[in-house]
């Protein structure tokens, strides 16, 4: 199955996760918001873009504890091993990052391959178009959520339209 990824951060330097969001191929779906990240290390981007979308999800409010505690429970419960997708590397640090704790010295056993899409792949005009056609006033991009849901349309659309091609390759 594939589980479609994004987070949102602090910063490119000394990133801080702010929000999470894992977006399956079948319609299920995880989100979560840090409440004990560090605001002041915020850059003046994420100010502007990130920090006013957020609190759009009931229940998605957490420390980093809950949050480790969420993430493996959401796993746990997937039917079958998970192929991790994302467009920025950091986003799966971060969520390597957030698996791992105390209690929990290792990521879930279900989580099997990463596939990071390449700049061809996501500026591909179909991907594109799919990944716009998602977003809207309500779910806006730079919402994890939002983007995590665009990433799968994208994805979604960019596979079907390469499945013809990649048969007579």
């Amino acid at each position: 199955m594939l589980i479609f990824l994004d987070t949102e951060f602090t910063q490119f330097d000394r990133p801080d996760l702010i929000s999470i969001a894992l977006v399956g191929e079948d319609g299920r779906e995880f989100y979560a918001e840090r409440t004990d990240y560090h605001r002041d290390a915020c850059s003046e981007f994420v100010r502007k873009e990130v920090l006013p979308v957020l609190h759009r999800v009931p229940g998605a409010a957490c420390d980093r504890r809950q949050l480790t505690n969420r993430l493996h429970a959401w796993f746990n419960d997937l039917p079958e091993p998970v192929t991790l997708v994302y467009d920025f590397g950091g986003d799966w640090l971060l969520l390597a990052s957030a698996l791992l704790d105390a209690a929990h010295q290792k990521p879930p056993p279900n989580i099997g391959d990463k596939r990071h899409l390449d700049s061809h792949t996501i500026t591909h005009p179909v991907f594109e178009k799919a990944l716009n056609f998602t977003y809207t006033q309500d779910w806006p991009p730079h919402h994890a959520l939002a983007d995590a849901r665009a990433l799968r349309a994208g994805y979604q659309a960019w596979d079907q339209f390469m499945a013809p091609i990649r048969r007579i390759q």
